[in-house]
């Protein structure tokens, strides 16, 4: 067990965690959630005794070990792939290390004999033995080739080392996992993976995500960082939220009788435990939400940023026409045979395992780059607004966020300042911060910034390339709610699976050897069995070339 006694963190005159006592137990798996600069990250660094807290303790129980994500992807960088991974069980290493050494002395006795068999009795307990082979299991499970196993750290892409990091924290069954952001480069199939893993580990996991996918599939409980305070809520993401929204809701409805109120909140329960997901730990979890006290939930002091998309006209019946697009990399064939015509209404997910053709279409779509192969028709009556992948290139600039988005006004009424400022609250950014300068917003403010930009463009087809980046849970939801009430056209791109399945209603996935086109939500798209087999086709086509 893992516990937490009068922890206090501040950082001047800011108070991150005021006399927090929580613990953090066995089989259970705690999803992290707070706003932006609320404390999830330094909360692990805490936990991991990175960082010091400023009054308080951490205490994790005798003999146990902890495993953390490393966040440093060049930590490693001196050594092979599969000892990194080894190193994630230090004692098991350290074991391996002196045990090797002892037998390479050239003077080799019958003293160091019987240290070896100290070392090595405990190193059998460690299952010491199998550490390589379960190591390479690791690293097969989450796509990284046997071929990279005895390559140098240094020498390995940024998006493999992530996996490879991945695999050190869960290498040998840690007691307590400490993860933040493990979904981060991740495709959706090493997602699933993960996801699986996590449900049947049968220690204690915590994690931070803004991934609403990943926290449902694996959270026993959500651990709310609030007003100073971390708050365990039995369930996972999708209840604590519903629940949490149906509170706000209720204190807002003061005549309401408590009577009332009580069997609204217990019918709320009843109703989510009969839909409890499916898995290893369901009827656990199951069991924890019926035994909810409606007393224990309450409304979140969470801000949500007022995202509303409207379209000046309709568009007509040509839309935008793709015939027969290609597309390659420094002579690299990233996709080919694209054929598109879209129609009313149609929200279209761009999936592939590489970013980079994704983007490369985008650019291509919106005709930033020329197509080598193939054409791109919009018709006459589409107006687009488009969020890039890589948008820094629009804050290069000393304006203050008044004055940028000022820009893009079109009105005379959208140029007045007190509209700007108004427009710039709702999407969070309110008094003397409307007037800070664009260079110094972090990744989720410039989001919300392109996000400002096109509502302003009241354009009838909507182009999002990884909106979701950066962007918190609460910005992630707003938009996610307003692109779903969006009358228009949508094309977009995200590694989030909620945000996906709930928007899309046709997914096209690029390939170096051929498109796949289908009308359908992104999880039958996934788990439909002939396109697994003509993917899988594709993939060995590819693996050929």
């Amino acid at each position: 067990m893992l516990t937490v006694s009068n922890l206090s963190v501040q950082f001047g005159k800011r108070i991150l965690f005021d006399q927090v006592n929580i613990g953090f137990f066995p089989g259970n798996c705690y999803g992290i959630i707070g706003a932006n600069g609320s404390g999830k990250s330094t909360l692990l660094n805490v936990l991991s005794e990175k960082l010091e807290p400023t009054s308080g303790r951490v205490h994790l129980e005798k003999g146990k070990r902890l495993s953390v994500l490393e966040q440093n992807h060049h930590a490693y960088n001196q050594y092979p792939v599969l000892e990194t991974v080894l190193r994630g069980n230090k004692r098991l290493f350290a074991l391996k290390k002196e045990i090797d050494a002892l037998y390479n002395k050239p003077d080799f006795n019958d003293q160091d004999s019987e240290r070896v068999g100290v070392l090595q009795l405990e190193f059998e307990n460690l299952d010491g033995w199998n550490a390589e082979s379960d190591a390479a299991m690791l690293l097969s499970h989450l796509n990284v080739s046997e071929s990279l196993h005895h390559q140098p750290m240094e020498l390995i892409d940024p998006k493999v080392k992530v996996r490879i990091l991945l695999a050190q924290a869960l290498f040998g069954n840690p007691d307590v996992l400490i993860m933040d952001e493990p979904t981060n480069d991740l495709d959706y199939q090493t997602i699933q993976w993960l996801n699986e893993f996590l449900t049947s580990f049968e220690n204690t996991a915590i994690v931070v995500s803004h991934d609403r996918f990943f926290l449902d599939a694996v959270c026993t409980h959500i651990s709310d960082i609030d007003f100073g305070k971390i708050t365990h809520y039995s369930g996972n993401y999708t209840f604590w939220y519903e629940s949490s929204q149906l509170a706000l809701r209720q204190k807002a409805q003061q005549n309401k009788k408590l009577e009332e109120k009580k069997k609204e909140l217990q019918e709320f329960i009843r109703r989510f435990s009969a839909n409890v997901a499916k898995s290893k730990q369901a009827t656990a979890r199951k069991k924890m939400v019926e035994n909810l006290k409606f007393e224990e939930i309450k409304p979140s002091s969470r801000k949500y940023p007022g995202i509303i998309f409207k379209k000046e006209r309709d568009v007509g019946d040509q839309i935008l026409n793709i015939e027969n697009l290609s597309a390659s990399i420094d002579g690299q064939m990233v996709f080919q045979h694209l054929n598109l015509n879209l129609e009313k209404n149609d929200k279209v997910l761009i999936y592939s395992k590489d970013q980079r053709a994704v983007s490369l279409l985008f650019d291509l779509i919106v005709k930033k780059m020329q197509a080598g192969t193939g054409t791109v028709e919009w018709g006459l009556t589409t107006s687009r607004a488009y969020l890039p992948y890589d948008h820094d290139a629009f804050f290069d600039c000393d304006l203050s966020l008044v004055e940028w988005l000022h820009q893009f006004a079109k009105t005379e009424e959208e140029r007045e300042e007190p509209y700007l400022r108004g427009f710039l609250g709702k999407m969070l950014f309110s008094g003397d911060e409307a007037l800070k300068s664009v260079r110094v917003l972090s990744g989720g403010e410039k989001v919300r910034c392109m996000l400002s930009r096109m509502m302003m463009q009241n354009a009838n087809v909507l182009l999002l390339d990884q909106p979701t980046n950066h962007l918190d849970l609460e910005s992630i939801t707003a938009l996610n709610n307003s692109l779903k009430n969006f009358n228009g056209n949508i094309i977009f791109s995200t590694t989030d699976h909620t945000f996906a399945q709930t928007l899309a209603n046709r997914v096209i996935e690029l390939s170096p050897n051929g498109c796949l086109d289908r009308h359908t939500d992104f999880n039958d798209f996934l788990n439909d069995p002939k396109l697994n087999e003509l993917r899988n086709r594709l993939y060995e086509l590819e693996l050929s070339q």
